[in-house]
């Protein structure tokens, strides 16, 4: 038999081949996971999405509906709201409860004493090994104000507030070490990759300033909370939720300006080019965190003209530095107060401060009780109380709720590492027991709820979990915590987690 083709066909042949498997390799390396799960014919992408479905059938979720062009724009909430916005203080590194708010007289009774093996048998420490001695309030306590709040001699100015304060004396948590206990009480969950306090509120809320993040993170100390902005991070959520962390000296956030050589007009430009292409990508893909990117993008732009406004505390009145104790130019935590409260008064709607530094070992004379501790409380001590002031003075103070805390308490026992006492006074980690307090907006002003031990060591009455305080934060803002979920992970996700929580209904206003 002759050849089936001859050579001009053998070559044509060869040619389709070639282009039809160059064609299939551009495909191959042009595909994605999600068009895969998409169009493959087997219908993985149809079986995912009914399992998804499936596994959060079970206690659903809040519907938000956000605009696709302006996630952060304001919502309804889906009950009626005590608070429009929240400034949290988080003390990095726990502050200790008896030299503050938690006076414990019965304790002063067996400063330097053995500690009972009762205190010890069963329990973990992060340093505590052998039998410590009991070491009794390092301060002298008052009572202050018309509701006879105990308060140490180290807060003076906030002292004056006694009637202002909310206080929940027995907070407890599951965690004793630094980085998982920072964690859980700000997202809720001891593990990374877990929305924060601030992502929840935003996502359920939007923000009533499209100009500014709804989310805005300032820090003070000198240094970086140990897990750093996964404390403000949104986890599972939209990327839009983040907070955005900014600087109290310098630019106020970094890569908000234009290169050098590029008008405003040509970042202009630049952006609707890009925005062209993603929406493209959006709608072939529908993918959310294209939104995010074309929502991030634009409100970098805006944000050149309104941070800059926002963000310097320079053309505030001299009475108002005074008050603050502020430092323009510097870090510092005063200054942050001041501006957490130009940012509230310009409609953002989660306002968190981090202050590094209250981790009271006693191991070097900058974390002792007797020493570093004292500088700590002076620090924060006239900028609350100026904080307070300020948002009563401009009737802020009836729609904001001011959070103060840290992530747990300390022992009655004083640290003795490796079995030795230590050079200085300090306490050791204490996850039973520690005090938070709120003002503003929702809560019962001049109260004290909750009451530890004898010894400050453990819940007596009434205590409140993490979960408990996160659902009674969100109810506050106006949600109901079991229905603001996302489905992540074959699970309806909540702030509280899947164990039961309560909200604290006695603080409530």
């Amino acid at each position: 038999m002759g050849e089936l083709f001859d050579k001009s066909q053998k070559v044509a042949i060869v040619v389709k081949l070639t282009t039809f498997f160059q064609d299939a390799m551009n495909y191959l390396e042009n595909i994605t996971r999600r068009h895969f799960l998409k169009d493959c014919t087997t219908g993985l992408g149809g079986m995912w999405l009914a399992n998804q479905l499936a596994s959060s059938a079970y206690g659903k979720p809040l519907s938000i509906q956000h605009d696709t062009n302006a996630p952060l724009a304001p919502l309804m909430p889906q009950l009626s709201p005590k608070v429009k916005r929240v400034i949290y203080l988080h003390m990095i590194g726990a502050p200790s409860q008896l030299e503050l708010f938690d006076y414990k007289p019965e304790l002063q009774k067996f400063d330097g004493k053995d500690c009972p093996q009762e205190f010890l048998e069963g329990k973990r420490f992060a340093f505590i090994q052998g039998t410590p001695q009991m070491l009794g309030p390092v301060y002298p306590f008052k009572r202050h104000g018309n509701s006879g709040a105990w308060i140490s001699d180290r807060l003076p100015h906030l002292s004056k507030h006694a009637d202002d304060l909310c206080f929940v004396k027995t907070m407890v948590t599951d965690q004793f070490n630094h980085g998982p206990a920072q964690l859980m009480v700000q997202t809720g969950n001891a593990r990374l990759g877990y929305p924060s306090i601030g992502s929840w509120v935003t996502w359920g809320l939007g923000t009533e300033n499209q100009n500014l993040p709804g989310f805005m993170v300032l820090l003070s100390g000198g240094r970086v909370p140990r897990v750093g902005k996964s404390l403000w991070g949104s986890g599972f959520l939209p990327s839009v939720y983040q907070g955005v962390q900014c600087r109290s000296f310098g630019d106020p956030v970094l890569n908000t300006k234009n290169p050098h050589g590029v008008s405003r007009q040509d970042r202009r430009a630049s952006l609707d080019a890009l925005q062209a292409l993603n929406q493209s990508t959006y709608e072939e893909l529908g993918d959310p965190e294209t939104i995010t990117r074309i929502a991030q993008y634009e409100m970098a732009f805006r944000m050149q003209t309104s941070v800059p406004e926002v963000m310097t505390i320079d053309d505030e009145p001299e009475n108002v530095h005074e008050m603050y104790g502020t430092q323009p130019g510097k870090e510092s935590f005063a200054n942050n107060c001041l501006l957490a409260r130009r940012l509230a008064e310009n409609g953002v709607r989660f306002i968190q401060l981090y202050d590094w530094g209250w981790d009271s070992h006693g191991a070097g004379k900058n974390e002792a009780l007797n020493h570093g501790f004292i500088n700590k409380c002076r620090s924060i001590d006239k900028p609350i109380s100026a904080l307070l002031t300020d948002l009563k003075q401009r009737g802020m103070l009836d729609d904001t709720l001011v959070v103060w805390g840290g992530e747990f308490g300390r022992t009655p026992m004083q640290e003795n590492r490796n079995g030795q006492k230590m050079a200085f006074q300090g306490r050791d980690h204490n996850p039973n027991a520690f005090t938070i307090w709120m003002a503003g907006a929702g809560v019962k002003p001049g109260m004290t709820y909750g009451e530890t031990d004898p010894m400050g060591y453990e819940v007596l009455r009434n205590p409140v979990h993490l979960r408990d305080f996160h659902a009674t934060l969100l109810d506050l803002v106006g949600f109901d915590h079991h229905k603001l979920a996302m489905p992540f992970q074959g699970l309806n996700q909540k702030l509280t987690g899947v164990k039961p929580a309560k909200i604290i209904k006695d603080i409530l206003a």
